[in-house]
C-alpha cells in the first residue's frame, strides 16, 4: 500500500469528475438524456478493459451465477442499475440546468446520510464526532425546509439516493467493481435509446462532427476519472478514503459557482451547518490517522527494543 500514490490518484479522479461536471455545459446541442447515453456507452468499454486486466472478472462471473439462481437477486440488480443510471444522468444534467449547487450540496450530505444508514441498517457504531456532525447537518436541513418549505430535489436525490444505492450493494454482498459493471450492462439499452432518441449526432454524424469530438472528450474524462478512482482504492485505508470523499463535492461547488450559480442569502445557514458537519468528520479522520501512525511507530520501536 503506497499512501502517497493512493492520495494522488484519488485527488486526480476528483478533479476529473469536476472537469466532467463543467464539461457538460459545453454540450449545448445535447439534452441531459443524450449526454448520459453517450457517457455510459463510451465509459463501458474502458471499465470492461480495466476489470479484465486487473483480475476482477471473477466478481462478474459470481454475480452472473447468482442471477441464474434467484429472481429476487435479479430484481435487486435491476433496481440497483436504475438507481445508478439516475445518479449518473443527474450528474451530467444538473450543471447545464442551474442545479449544480444543489447536486454539490447533495454530495456533501451523502456521507452523513451513509453514517445514519450504517447505524440504522447495519448497527454500525457512531462516534461522538459523527453524532455531532449528523446533528448539525440535521439542523441545516431542518432550517432549509422550514425557511423555504422545501429542499431542492437534486440535493435530496443525491443525499438520499446514493446512500440507498450503496446500502443495497452492501445488503446484497455486491459492493465491488464487478457489480458496477453489471449495473452498467443493464443500463446500456436505455443509454442507446437516449442516444438515438436525441439524434443530435446519429442523425448526421458528419454535419455534427464538432459535437462528436466533444462527446468523445466526455467519454475520455469519464473513463479516466473512473480508472484513477479505482486504481486509488488499493492504496488507501478506509479512514483516508473517507476523508478524500469531500474533495469532489468541494470542486463541484466551485464549478457551479464558476458557471454562474449563486448561494442565496437564505441558503447560507444550511451550507454552513453542513460544511461544519463535514469539518467535524474531517477532524475525526485526521485524528484517527494520527492515532494509527503513532501506534505503528510505538509498535516498531517496541519490536526493535525486543531485538
Amino acid at each position: 500500500m503506497n499512501t502517497t500514490i493512493g492520495v494522488t490518484l484519488n485527488v486526480i479522479a476528483s478533479f476529473l469528475f469536476a472537469a466532467m461536471f463543467a464539461y457538460t455545459s459545453l454540450l449545448t446541442n445535447l439534452d441531459g438524456e443524450e449526454i448520459f447515453g453517450w457517457r455510459m456507452l463510451l465509459t463501458f468499454p474502458c471499465l470492461t478493459l480495466f476489470i479484465i486486466t486487473r483480475g476482477y472478472w471473477s466478481q462478474v462471473v459470481n454475480i452472473y451465477h447468482r442471477l441464474t439462481k434467484s429472481i429476487i437477486f435479479i430484481v435487486t440488480r435491476l433496481f440497483s442499475a436504475a438507481m445508478l443510471s439516475f445518479q449518473l444522468w443527474l450528474f451530467v444534467w444538473a450543471p447545464g440546468n442551474g442545479h449544480g449547487l444543489s447536486v454539490s450540496l447533495g454530495y456533501f450530505i451523502m456521507p452523513l446520510t451513509m453514517v445514519l444508514i450504517g447505524k440504522i441498517a447495519f448497527q454500525d457504531r457512531m462516534t461522538g464526532y459523527q453524532k455531532v456532525a449528523c446533528f448539525f447537518a440535521f439542523l441545516g436541513i431542518l432550517y432549509q425546509i422550514g425557511f423555504s418549505e422545501s429542499l431542492a430535489w437534486p440535493t435530496l436525490a443525491v443525499g438520499l439516493g446514493y446512500p440507498v444505492y450503496f446500502w443495497l450493494r452492501r445488503k446484497t454482498d455486491t459492493n465491488n467493481i464487478g457489480s458496477l459493471w453489471v449495473d452498467m450492462v443493464l443500463s446500456l439499452p436505455i443509454s442507446v435509446i437516449f442516444i438515438f432518441a436525441g439524434g443530435e449526432i446519429t442523425s448526421d454524424i458528419w454535419v455534427n462532427i464538432d459535437t462528436l469530438w466533444l462527446v468523445i472528450g466526455l467519454g475520455v474524462l469519464s473513463a479516466s476519472a473512473l480508472t484513477f478512482q479505482a486504481l486509488s482504492g488499493p492504496h488507501l485505508n478506509l479512514t483516508l478514503f473517507g476523508l478524500l470523499v469531500y474533495v469532489e463535492p468541494a470542486l463541484l461547488l466551485l464549478v457551479a459557482l464558476i458557471l454562474g450559480e449563486e448561494i442565496k442569502a437564505s441558503e447560507w445557514p444550511t451550507y454552513l451547518a453542513i460544511w461544519f458537519s463535514v469539518f467535524l468528520l474531517i477532524v475525526e479522520g485526521i485524528n484517527s490517522l494520527c492515532v494509527k501512525r503513532k501506534f505503528r511507530k510505538e509498535k516498531l520501536r517496541t519490536s526493535r527494543y525486543q531485538k
